[in-house]
């Protein structure tokens, strides 16, 4: 798989686990379904950062996702 298109699925896995997390938090009940989605993205994020030293940075996150746009199109 392309390092970018990892990078930003993790990105977007990431950020979906975010809400599931104050839900299950609200709602008194453990968070297995957000910390195994936040664990799977942490993995894909790592994983491209350690493959790709240097590569990526905070500032290039959003031409991360211009990047996978522009392939899917």
């Amino acid at each position: 798989m392309h390092p970018d298109i990892m990078m930003a699925f993790g990105i977007f896995l990431l950020v979906l686990s975010v809400p599931s997390l104050i839900a299950a938090i609200i709602d008194r009940r453990p968070p297995r379904m957000a910390a195994l989605t936040a664990i799977v993205a942490g993995g894909l994020i790592v994983y491209t950062l350690q493959n790709n030293p240097g590569v990526y940075s905070v500032r290039d996150v959003p031409d991360v996702f211009i990047r996978v746009a522009a392939m899917i199109i």
